[in-house]
């Protein structure tokens, strides 16, 4: 499922215009960007937890030269899921 076809699921099952729908989307999508960049965690109980998760220096390879490099350190964003979302994914 795509941007688009989740506003339209969500414009049928609240009764709002397919417009007003994504724009609901993107604002909450834009508040979960916005406060995982600021290093908060946001978690949306019963679906999963999104986590910034720092990772370390390392060296590497060049996979065409085969040459050792350094990787610098990093932040990535990890996504948790909660049990609603892992037992929807059981049944």
């Amino acid at each position: 499922m795509r941007k688009p076809e989740l506003a339209a699921a969500i414009a049928k099952q609240a009764d709002l215009s397919k417009d007003k729908a994504g724009q609901v989307l993107n604002v909450i999508l834009e508040e979960i960007t916005s406060s995982v960049a600021d290093g908060n965690d946001v978690t949306l109980i019963g679906f999963g937890t999104f986590t910034v998760r720092q990772r370390a220096a390392r060296t590497g390879k060049n996979p065409q030269t085969g040459q050792p490099l350094q990787i610098p350190a990093s932040k990535t964003v990890a996504f948790k899921p909660g049990k609603g979302l892992k037992d929807a994914v059981q049944k």
